[in-house]
């Protein structure tokens, strides 16, 4: 019998549209053979950088594509918390955010989820109680490991803080795509493109082996990312993002979420009718995006 974890969101490899990577490698090496095997620039492969900020409809110069969201967060944080700067995160929150903000020396902290997202009249009171935070982040959609989704009313007294007490809020945005049910809510980044930094990745809607992650921000703030990443690494990796722009130009990405959407929920009911059968005492968050968390 095989063991199936819920300790990560790892999506199911199952269901990787793995002959549409195939195909987009090959249509990648075919229409730019130059531009996947040099060593690029800091700022990610320039058609994926385009494609991405076509899709958030921002210049291409709000734009840095990554190894992955978690290095995306990683060079935030480099740019942005010094030791001691107050950052406030929801609790709970994902836990290498924490310790990837821990070990940078911040002065966490935390603010309680509500079934509606961070209560934000707590954030309030901490605003009022404690130094500047230089950013507050944020996991608005089926929150990891809470399962919640930030609602609008909230989405919006968070910008309204943020303008008041000068601070970014960091919009951690991995599973907005694979929403199977109720509202598609607007990106905070969209609402106040000045105050929010936004990140996403590829991981759970192509694979999480292609590593492919980005951020969303400011033109200044991203231009001062890009110069930290072009001492790490020249540039990331531009096979696997010449993979990803192919598939989401050739309208693979598209197929792909239709894929995992249906799936998850088909997965998600049959996981809450077994449940509800076996454990009638249990408490737990019904998915409206593949996403939910153990309370008892």
């Amino acid at each position: 019998m095989a063991t199936i974890s819920f300790a990560r969101g790892a999506p199911s490899l199952d269901i990787v549209d793995v002959d549409g990577l195939k195909a987009a490698a090959d249509q990648a090496f075919a229409a730019d053979p130059a531009g996947l095997t040099g060593y690029g620039t800091s700022i990610g492969y320039p058609p994926l950088r385009e494609w991405i900020a076509g899709h958030h409809d921002v210049p291409p110069e709000r734009v840095l594509v990554t190894n992955g969201s978690m290095q995306a967060d990683a060079f935030l944080f480099d740019a942005l918390v010094q030791p001691g700067d107050v950052v406030v995160v929801e609790r709970p929150t994902y836990d290498r955010t924490l310790l990837s903000l821990r070990t940078r020396g911040a002065d966490v902290r935390m603010v309680e989820l509500e079934p509606d997202g961070i209560d934000v009249a707590a954030l309030a009171r901490v605003l009022a109680t404690c130094a500047q935070p230089k950013l507050a982040h944020i996991i608005p959609n089926f929150q990891n490991p809470a399962g919640y989704t930030l609602s609008l009313p909230k989405r919006e007294r968070l910008l309204e803080l943020a303008n008041e007490h000068d601070f970014i809020v960091f919009e951690d945005d991995p599973y907005v795509a694979l929403r199977f049910e109720g509202e598609q809510l607007p990106r905070m980044q969209s609402m106040d493109p000045d105050h929010v930094v936004y990140a996403s990745s590829f991981s759970k809607t192509v694979c999480p082996g292609i590593r492919v992650g980005y951020l969303v921000g400011p033109e200044e703030l991203i231009a001062r990312i890009a110069k930290l990443a072009t001492s790490t690494y020249i540039s990331p990796n531009m096979v696997a993002q010449g993979i990803v722009h192919q598939f989401c130009v050739s309208g693979a990405l598209t197929r792909s979420i239709e894929t995992v959407r249906g799936a998850l929920k088909q997965r998600a009911d049959t996981l809450c009718e077994a449940l509800e059968r076996e454990l009638p005492d249990a408490r737990f968050v019904k998915p409206d995006g593949g996403y939910f968390l153990w309370l008892d």
